[in-house]
């Protein structure tokens, strides 16, 4: 059986419509639910299509995991919402990559003749959440499920990194940050200021949307710098520096497929086709990765989807922290000062949990209607985990998307390629990457150093607060990625690193 499909050129499937709002309500009472947010960017994405009906015409809606405000059963408020009791809905599992998914499921969906129209939404509040909670307003939404806990990366974390706190994504991606730029040559000042012109771009990006939830286009040096609150995080990441996911959006498109479209009307030149794509998983657990200046799955993953255009596209590259557009920047030989969003980020243009993607594609749609040619999306979930990519294009293709896209040989060659976590290794070992966290004061809680011992395992260790000099030489700013330092036991019988 072949993975290529017989192709049927009136089944390509096509992005018709996409739409996408950020809730700014004066009073609480009018704040738009999760829900709420997801309608209204379904509405959006109709008007965006110029076609009457066409939600009451859809074979299915998927909906991006929403955490927000966790409804009882979020399939069935939506379906309530859009009064289409029979609707058939599809509810995704958490993570960033999930709205590249989704669209590439459809689109096999839709080749395949499985359905015929179908939306894809997402929606977080969480800007209103905080802000009745400060000011202890009653919301008057729908009930919510208030035992309900979403299935996170953290999840998925063994004992030793659960107690290093290595489950928050902010404590983790630095680890990224301090090996690539390590394996670059890089020097601090440089890296950090490659970080800064990038959010930079980002942020005058973000100032021109309108769906954008910070609005202010900021410097470079206004990135890296300690004032206005831009507080230290993670080494060496500040506030400017993460996703912000204090806001209140909502993002819906709709695919079909060409034959479709134009029985609906649709102008052809409002249509957006999708090229393929591809996907891969590095392993869950964050102490199993082969190594932290890279990922093979990212490699793999940009690296064949980008064989699906021309030379020259537009891209999305996932931007929670700066180290993923960094990696994948030189992935595809792009430089730091070319645009790397059409969307603006999701520190500046706003980071609604799983569904930012949701939103990248909105943006891509509208970019590629101004501007015909290609344009990539590329979606992250958990800590450098999920990766997923596809291509979008003003052109018809010219062959069917395969029934696989998964990179299932590279992803096993992954897991081979990991080295073996020994927690009982004492004595000289090598630095391989490392980070300090802070606390909202910008006190240090603690250092973590990942190393290798001698004979290539490696060891997830502590730096103590007390130990003063470890912690000012991690925070030197000098390249000690390679260094050799020792591994003893703390009184909390974790293993601890120091410099010797």
């Amino acid at each position: 059986m072949t993975d290529q499909p017989e192709f049927d050129p009136r089944q390509c499937p096509v992005i018709i419509g996409g739409g996408e709002l950020a809730d700014r309500p004066e009073n609480l009472a009018d704040a738009l639910d999760p829900a709420g947010l997801m309608v209204a960017a379904l509405r959006l994405a109709e008007r965006d299509a110029d076609c009457e009906n066409l939600l009451a015409r859809l074979d299915r809606l998927d909906i991006i995991n929403e955490i927000s405000w966790p409804y009882p059963d979020p399939e069935a408020e939506l379906r309530r919402r859009l009064g289409q009791s029979e609707l058939q809905t599809r509810y995704w599992p958490v993570g960033g990559q999930t709205p590249i998914t989704a669209l590439h499921e459809a689109a096999l969906d839709i080749q395949a003749g499985r359905a015929r129209i179908i939306a894809v939404c997402g929606g977080e509040a969480e800007d209103s959440i905080r802000r009745a909670r400060k000011s202890q307003a009653a919301l008057n939404w729908p009930e919510r499920d208030e035992g309900f806990r979403p299935v996170r990366g953290g999840d998925y974390q063994g004992r030793v990194a659960k107690t290093l706190g290595l489950t928050s994504p902010v404590n983790v991606y630095p680890l990224y940050e301090n090996a690539s730029r390590a394996a670059w040559r890089q020097n601090f000042d440089t890296a950090q200021q490659e970080s800064a012109r990038i959010w930079s771009r980002n942020s005058h990006i973000a100032a021109a949307r309108d769906a954008a939830w910070l609005k202010s286009a900021v410097d470079p040096e206004t990135i890296l710098s300690g004032d206005g609150g831009n507080r230290l995080i993670a080494w060496p990441y500040r506030k400017l520096m993460v996703a912000n996911p204090i806001v209140n959006q909502g993002a819906a498109f709709i695919v079909t497929s060409l034959a479709m479209a134009r029985e609906l009307g649709i102008c052809e030149d409002r249509m957006i086709f999708i090229h393929g794509g591809t996907a891969a998983d590095e392993p869950r657990d964050i102490l199993a990765r082969q190594d932290y200046s890279f990922s093979r799955a990212m490699e793999g993953v940009l690296g064949q989807s980008a064989k699906l255009a021309g030379d020259k596209f537009a891209v999305e590259l996932y931007s929670c922290f700066p180290c993923v557009p960094k990696m994948a920047r030189r992935v595809l030989g792009l430089s730091d000062h070319d645009a790397l969003s059409v969307t603006g980020g999701l520190t500046f243009f706003g980071a609604p949990l799983n569904n930012f993607m949701g939103h990248a594609v909105v943006a891509m749609v509208h970019h590629l209607r101004r501007q015909s040619g290609w344009g990539l999306l590329y979606g992250q979930g958990e800590y450098v985990t999920k990766h997923h990519a596809v291509m979008l294009g003003t052109k018809k293709p010219e062959r069917a998307l395969p029934q696989h896209y998964r990179l299932r040989d590279l992803e096993k060659d992954i897991e081979r390629a990991a080295p073996r976590l020994d927690q009982s290794h004492r004595g000289l070992a090598r630095l391989e990457t490392y980070t300090v966290v802070f606390d909202r004061n910008e006190d240090v809680r603690q250092g973590i150093a990942i190393a290798r011992a001698p004979d290539g395992s490696r060891v997830a260790a502590r730096v103590e607060t007390d130990d003063a000099c470890t912690l000012e030489k991690l925070m030197s700013g000098v390249d000690l990625v390679g260094r050799q330092g020792e591994i003893g036991i703390g009184a909390d019988e974790l293993p601890h690193w120091c410099f010797i």
